[in-house]
């Protein structure tokens, strides 16, 4: 019945992977892990602060590591939206955090469908439990590591479907709330620079790197299970929705909140243990896995696929990666869009009057940001610490960075004489992009203002509910 069923399809669609047609029996089952609030450099593929992903690693080892991969939003259904129907968020509805695209925009697990596919979600795919309205076939939206294994090992071991899985796989690691137990050892990790060193910015983060590690356990679980009970070896990608939620990560524009780790291994298609610096976008996954299954790619989107990269045919994919960012409901009223190259990045603040405002400090949750406190407390008689407030609340209307020479964008060469053209041909580039766009730069909630710190001051620190290991 798979033959026959899937002989039709390519003789259809015109299969082609490698110039080479695909019969129906080659046509390769698809797994995607995804992480939920992971920056790239928090994986020890890519740097070493405090933690080891050895299951990453393996997974590295295998295939293909991606240097320069960023999503289209640094929030968390933004992000997933624009993934799912390789839309840039302004094109396809879904702007800011908790909100969906129109309902007439096509999208992933159908065009996957139309090629043969078996399309499966479990935990965090889509945002929230929203999986079956993009269409998977089968869903289920548990989303801590116990239920979730659990629920992907049944369906697996109960699957009688004969047709190619395509299985899609989202943690809530290492989304808040962190657990109140962790075995990383605060005095042993790497904080960013940018961070205030306080010793619960120590314990937060020590959770936090501990969800890291657990995510990693869980990859290693995923892996054993579809070697298992899928026919051969799948396409396996793993990646993140977005950066950590940490201050100048999630829902900023900076690389701690769109840079994001991208590891995919096919054996026997591509190169093992091989790395590349070619810049993609979270968009690009919808036509790249399309092409990979044997479909034709969609021209409608902004999504283009990077298959030639993966076959090791080219080393370079995009220019130019832009992103965007409108909000987060009242926690977060700050719209913001950038665009950079190989080297350089270009931020503009829509509204540099607003006050930048997040779960982070408007919560002070003990389970995640109640190290803010500290923060605040140092500021009163530290110049860093209070240089670092400053930042997180307020930014100026433009931003420009060297991140070769400034990898954590501490230095703004805004108006630099020496980068004057490069400054003028990322703004124009952005300036063009949000025309095409059709992207109205919409303020979605009354803002605080920058200028009354009195409206955004933090409520007392709050509990949540700590997840199980």
């Amino acid at each position: 019945m798979r033959l026959s069923l899937f002989t039709a399809v390519c003789l259809c669609v015109g299969v082609i992977f490698s110039g080479n047609s695909l019969s129906a029996d080659e046509l390769p089952d698809i797994v995607v892990y995804f992480a939920d609030d992971l920056s790239q450099r928090d994986c020890s593929v890519y740097a070493d602060r405090g933690v080891k992903t050895p299951a990453l690693e393996t997974l590295a080892s295998q295939g293909m590591t991606f240097t320069h991969a960023f999503v289209a939003s640094p929030s968390c259904a933004p992000s997933r939206a624009a993934l799912l129907t390789g839309l840039m968020p302004a094109r396809n509805g879904a702007e800011e955090n908790h909100t969906f695209p129109h309902d007439d925009i096509d999208r992933l697990p159908r065009r996957l469908n139309e090629l043969g596919y078996q399309t499966a979600a479990f935990g965090k795919v889509a945002h929230g439990s929203s999986a079956p309205r993009f269409g998977f076939e089968v869903s289920e939206g548990a989303k801590d590591m116990p239920k979730l294994l659990q629920n992907v090992t049944r369906f697996l071991e109960q699957r009688t479907d004969s047709r190619p899985l395509a299985l899609f796989v989202g943690i809530s690691n290492p989304h808040v709330p962190w657990p109140n137990q962790s075995d990383i050892d605060p005095a042993q990790i790497a904080l960013p620079p940018t961070f205030v060193d306080t010793p619960r910015t120590r314990v937060q983060r020590s959770r936090y790197l501990q969800e890291v590690a657990d995510l990693d356990r869980l990859l290693g679980n995923l892996r054993s299970l579809t070697a298992k009970h899928l026919d051969d070896d799948p396409i396996f990608l793993f990646s993140s929705d977005h950066g950590a939620q940490f201050p100048l990560g999630k829902w900023t524009l900076y690389d701690e909140g769109t840079r994001v780790p991208l590891i995919v291994s096919w054996p026997g298609k591509i190169k093992p243990n091989s790395t590349t610096d070619a810049m993609v976008s979270w968009v690009d996954l919808l036509p790249t896995l399309i092409d990979l299954a044997g479909g034709d790619t969609p021209n409608e989107i902004d999504g283009r696929s990077f298959a030639s990269v993966l076959r090791g045919e080219t080393n370079s994919h995009r220019e130019l990666i832009f992103t965007t960012h409108s909000g987060d409901r009242k926690m977060n009223v700050y719209p913001i869009r950038s665009v950079r190259d190989q080297r350089f990045k270009y931020i503009r603040n829509i509204h540099p009057e607003f006050a930048f405002t997040t779960h982070i400090d408007l919560l002070l949750r003990e389970t995640s940001g109640d190290y803010f406190i500290e923060w605040k407390d140092l500021a009163k008689t530290d110049s860093g610490a209070a240089a670092a407030l400053a930042r997180h609340h307020g930014r100026p209307a433009e931003e420009l960075y060297d991140l070769e020479n400034d990898p954590y964008e501490q230095n703004n060469l805004i108006g630099d004489p020496s980068l004057a053209s490069k400054q003028r041909q990322l703004t124009s580039a952005l300036d063009a992009w949000i025309d095409r766009q059709g992207d109205q730069l919409t303020v979605f909630h009354e803002p605080l203002m920058l200028d009354a710190p009195a409206t955004w001051v933090p409520r007392q620190a709050t509990k949540a509910k700590p997840k199980k290991k």
